[in-house]
């Protein structure tokens, strides 16, 4: 049976995602699945719930240097859009999992605002990149509550956070050109020309 717990119950939450599970929680945006990236087994596990077409899923990071750890490729000014809370689509080297990336030569990752609350401290206490795909199966809308989720996945979710209902944008996406420039993916709780203007300053 799957548990349902408040936000307080941090170390709950990371204990389960570092034990190969998968929660159900509100990141900095909006409710997320959350695996830890680092475990395939639980990668794949959610690629089985939640994304069957195979692509890759988004990475919450829990400090700057995962980029690095990562293997990916982005310039300084660039690296100066993370403290956003936007999502970067960098490229990355060969050393990039293959389970991770589904063949792409790219990956996406946010690291979120400092106010992001308990998505910031399940990130500081698991210690690890979490794949964060919206929660939903594909084609359907994300889910807004717990109850929502649990009619969307069930069991298949081995802990809930409830933090009432979110209503929120999804993040910003831009693509990475380069060293220096970006390409907007998807607009959504920053403006694009906010993006712009930070990156040129």
């Amino acid at each position: 049976m799957s548990l349902v717990v408040s936000p307080s119950k941090v170390f709950r939450v990371a204990e389960v995602i570092l034990e190969g599970g998968i929660a159900f929680a509100p990141t900095d945006t909006i409710y997320g699945l959350l695996a830890n990236a680092l475990d395939r087994r639980a990668v794949e596990r959610l690629f089985a719930i939640r994304r069957p077409s195979g692509r890759p899923f988004l990475l919450l990071i829990p400090q700057e240097d995962w980029i690095e750890e990562l293997g990916l490729i982005i310039g300084p000014r660039q690296r100066k859009l993370l403290s956003l809370g936007i999502t970067l689509v960098i490229p990355k080297r060969t050393s990039v999992p293959l389970y991770l990336t589904r063949g792409r030569k790219s990956l996406a990752v946010r690291l979120p605002s400092s106010t992001a609350g308990f998505i910031r401290d399940l990130l500081k206490v698991v210690g690890v990149p979490l794949v964060a795909p919206s929660a939903n199966p594909e084609g359907l809308k994300p889910a807004t509550s717990v109850k929502e989720g649990m009619a969307y996945f069930g069991r298949r979710v081995n802990i809930y956070v409830d933090a009432g209902k979110i209503v929120g944008k999804p993040s910003t996406i831009v693509r990475l050109i380069g060293y220096r420039s970006v390409r907007l993916v998807r607009e959504g709780n920053v403006p694009f020309r906010e993006v712009l203007r930070f990156l040129s300053s």
